[in-house]
Order: C-alpha cells, then sequence, then structure tokens
C-alpha cells in the first residue's frame, strides 16, 4: 500500500494538515494517532466500519472534542481556536444528524448559513443562494416550504447547501449518504464531485466505501482508532484486502 502523499499535497502546503491526532473518553481511547491531509480543490475520504472513530476524528479536527495531536489549517495551528473561530476562518462540518431549523423556511435555512459572514459585513448572501440554488434546484422550488416538511434527499440537500451559504475553504462531511435511497446517493455524490470544481477542499467520512473511493481523489481507512491503509483512491478501490473488507469484492476496480 502506498503510503506517500497525494501528488496534489507535494505541490503545495496543504489546506488541512492533521499530524498524530488522538481522543480519549474517560480512559479509552477512540483515536489513536491520526494524520491525514487535505489539498484545496481536493475530496479526500476517510472510510470504516461503524465505531471505527470516523465521527471522532471530525468533531476533534472542527474542535469539538479535545484532543492531543495537532490540526494545521491554513498552515496555522488550531490548538485552543474555539469551534465559532474555526468557522470565521473556513472549516465547515456538516454532521450526520443533518439538524435543521424545522419550523423555518429553505430560503430562511440557507440565510442562516450565511450569518457569520452576514456578520462580517459580507453582503453578498443573495449571490451566493442562487449558486447554491443552481446547484440543489430541487431547493429552489421549496424555497417557501417549511424546512420539517423536507423529504431526506431534500434535508441532505439543504444541510449541504447550508454549508455552503458559509463560503467554506475545507468541508467536513459525515456520512452524507447515511439512511437514503440509492438514487438520492447518487444525487448527493454527484454533487459532492461538482464540489471541487467551485475550489472547496472535502473531508468525507463514508461507510459506503465504494462510493467515496469513486468520487475521491485520496483514502483513508479507519479501523479501531487507527488509520490502516491509505493511498490514491484508485489504489485502495483495487487493493484486495479493502475490496474484500469493504467493497465486498475482490479487489478489481470499481471505477
Amino acid at each position: 500500500m502506498s503510503m506517500n502523499a497525494p501528488a496534489d499535497t507535494s505541490l503545495s502546503a496543504p489546506l488541512l494538515d492533521v499530524k498524530g491526532l488522538s481522543v480519549a473518553y474517560g480512559k479509552v481511547e477512540a483515536l489513536h494517532g491520526a494524520s491525514l491531509k487535505v489539498a484545496a480543490g481536493q475530496i479526500v475520504t476517510v472510510i470504516g466500519p461503524n465505531g471505527a472513530g470516523k465521527t471522532t476524528m471530525l468533531s476533534a479536527i472542527m474542535g469539538q472534542l479535545g484532543s492531543r495531536g495537532e490540526v494545521m489549517f491554513q498552515g496555522r495551528s488550531q490548538s485552543g481556536i474555539k469551534v465559532e473561530r474555526r468557522v470565521d476562518e473556513g472549516m465547515s462540518l456538516v454532521p450526520e444528524r443533518r439538524e435543521l431549523f424545522t419550523s423555518m423556511s429553505v430560503e430562511d435555512n440557507l440565510l442562516m448559513g450565511a450569518y457569520v459572514r452576514y456578520r462580517r459585513g459580507e453582503r453578498d448572501h443573495r449571490e451566493t443562494m442562487q449558486e447554491v440554488f443552481q446547484r440543489f434546484p430541487r431547493l429552489q422550488e421549496r424555497r417557501d416550504q417549511l424546512a420539517g416538511t423536507l423529504s431526506g434527499g431534500e434535508r441532505a440537500m439543504l444541510v449541504l447547501g447550508r454549508a455552503l451559504m458559509g463560503k467554506p475553504k475545507v468541508l467536513l462531511l459525515d456520512e452524507p449518504s447515511l439512511g437514503l435511497a440509492p438514487l438520492i446517493v447518487k444525487d448527493i455524490f454527484q454533487i459532492i464531485a461538482d464540489l471541487r470544481r467551485s475550489g472547496v477542499a472535502l473531508l468525507l467520512v463514508e461507510q459506503n466505501a465504494r462510493a467515496a473511493l469513486q468520487v475521491s481523489d485520496y483514502g483513508y481507512v479507519l479501523e479501531t482508532g487507527s488509520i490502516v491503509f491509505e493511498g490514491p483512491s484508485a489504489d485502495l478501490a483495487n487493493d484486495k484486502r479493502v475490496a474484500e473488507t469493504y467493497l465486498g469484492g475482490t479487489g478489481k476496480s470499481t471505477h
């Protein structure tokens, strides 16, 4: 298994550089010395079974959990930096719970995503909303509808759209396909693939390993809190051990 960094991270400093990240719940260590890199415009995925520590990793990177190790974002250590400041600087987490303001309209939920930028004096939220609507036509159709009445797929789109309203530099996605119908999953992964063109870096945590490896540039396999494999996504998809464990196959290409 290749242990080299992906080619495009070697050309410049990575946008997100996580080194030796560890998280403990009491005496139980849920994440052991995890290291990964994400460059601008790159999709990096972390795959692994339930309970491997994937969500814990994202929460620690975002500053929601205490951790040991180092998180570097845009070349700056995030040690002691609160969640709100990380959001201000351009880091955004889309949790798997898809929490929305259910008694507010789709449009108002999107506006909430631009709140931090509005507070800074930026007033381009209407233009940003049009960009979101171009990416998610369904949300434009439902713009006046209460968020609580949306389908599961529409809720997933709204949570993603709300995150994009903040114009993040790096987007941490936690299980975006969880619980969605196969057709909707295909749409969501197409949207994730398209986001690369906007220059957003994505760190994608997914149980749907096959889809995640098809859409990403580089991948890490997390098992029981430790990264056990890493490499270009195409190589991981073709690796017999990864394929047998996560893809239900024998290592033939999924591309």
